[in-house]
């Protein structure tokens, strides 16, 4: 049916009918098809016991999308929680969170990937808030995500929802990154001689990490690595005859863990720190102890690990003492050179025993004793130095050469220009 008394707003027609859609009477261009107004709904989800008419664009149908969505997200909270055999009061903080990340306007408009990470976001935090031991990682492969993108997602839930999210301890952290190994079971892909007793290998790797820490070795770091190499040279110490010729990359591959890239640089200033403090041990200086058989010896450093730290990195500044301690020249009067010397003897190593014991340094984090090396430009040579007029000059030059009206005159009238 035509309807006169109008234009259509896209081409300027005038042939306009009246069109019953779903019980909605629009306004059709019959030229383009524009639809040029919609009619009025009788009811709504808020409007229905009022019968009051509203726009399509008001009704239910406008937030169906918007409630799927949400519906979606948090039945993927709920299949996370019961994946990871989450309490009840982990399961409704971690959905609570979610819709309100759902709600804030910065994760409107945000893409299809970044909002199914979302749901892993809020039950990380849940778990972190209440002290649950989750890493990242694990969070990551179950939802298949790359890490670099669930991180950036995360900082941005805490960020605009104003969360407070503690940090994980290294034991816990080390439970947790341990309890995902497969090392402690036997099957066609672990050897018999490399299944370990789990409470054994997490025990000994507590104690190696805690040596590193107190070695100025986790400070900075990422800690997965350190738990990593911390975790191989554990798994190597409790059965050394038959796991020595084992590598960090075959013992990741075992385990069903991945090889972070620094994992192999936390193990070589592991073992150099377990190598000064075996220098340290009279029956190991016998043996002419290196990397690969240090790892035997690793039960008997660390049971006497804070007596070995004390000596192996407290020579150079008994070195130190030495050097500035007054030598037989200096000795005060009344003082027999005899005993003056011998004092001197025994406070002071000899030259051999220090060649023995090995090269001494004070216990400093990694970054002050290899620093990186700062890249220096060369020196300008004697004809780059020299003027030749042609350099560039700045706005800030240009503006003193520039004369002022007072002084133009005043040049002009000392040349007697004209």
């Amino acid at each position: 049916m035509a309807a006169g008394g109008g234009r259509c707003t896209e081409c300027g027609s005038a042939e306009l009918v009246e069109d019953a859609h779903y019980a909605q009477q629009q306004l059709v261009c019959a030229a383009c098809g524009c639809v040029v107004a919609e009619g009025l709904l009788t009811t709504t989800y808020t409007d229905e016991e009022n019968l009051r008419e509203v726009s399509y664009s008001r009704s239910t149908g406008q937030k169906e999308q918007l409630s799927r969505c949400l519906q979606r997200g948090i039945r993927r909270v709920q299949d996370l929680c019961k994946v990871l055999q989450l309490p009840a009061v982990f399961e409704e903080t971690a959905v609570s969170y979610f819709q309100r990340a759902l709600q804030h306007p910065s994760f409107h408009l945000v893409s299809l990937e970044k909002k199914e990470l979302l749901g892993g976001c809020c039950v990380f935090v849940t778990c972190r808030q209440h002290n649950w031991p989750l890493t990242m990682g694990t969070i990551c492969s179950l939802l298949y995500a790359k890490q670099e993108l669930f991180a950036s997602v995360f900082l941005s839930l805490q960020k605009e929802l104003e969360l407070s999210v503690p940090a994980l301890s290294l034991a816990d952290l080390v439970k947790t990154h341990l309890s995902s190994f497969q090392l402690f079971q036997h099957s066609a892909e672990v050897p018999a001689p490399f299944v370990e007793d789990k409470e054994k290998l997490v025990a000994r790797t507590m104690q190696i990490v805690e040596l590193a820490s107190e070695t100025w070795l986790v400070t900075g770091r990422h800690p997965i690595p350190i738990v990593t190499a911390a975790a191989f040279l554990s798994w190597q110490s409790l059965q050394p005859a038959a796991r020595l010729t084992c590598t960090l990359a075959r013992f990741c591959k075992l385990a069903g863990v991945d090889l972070a890239p620094p994992a192999r640089l936390r193990l070589k200033e592991l073992l150099e720190i377990l190598l000064r403090m075996a220098s340290q041990l009279a029956w190991l200086r016998v043996l002419h102890v290196d990397k690969k058989t240090v790892v035997k010896h690793i039960g008997d450093l660390l049971q006497h690990r804070i007596f070995l730290l004390k000596n192996a990195f407290c020579l150079e500044d008994e070195a130190q003492q030495c050097a500035t301690a007054p030598g037989e020249g200096e000795r005060s009067p009344g003082s027999p050179p005899a005993a003056g010397g011998a004092a001197q003897k025994e406070s002071c190593p000899s030259e051999e025993q220090r060649q023995r014991e090995g090269s001494s340094r004070p216990l400093l984090p990694p970054c002050l004793i290899n620093p990186r090396k700062r890249l220096r430009t060369a020196a300008l040579s004697a004809s780059d130095c020299a003027t030749t007029g042609d350099e560039p000059i700045s706005d800030s030059e240009i503006e003193q050469y520039l004369r002022g009206p007072e002084e133009i005159r005043a040049f002009r009238k000392a040349k007697m220009w004209p």
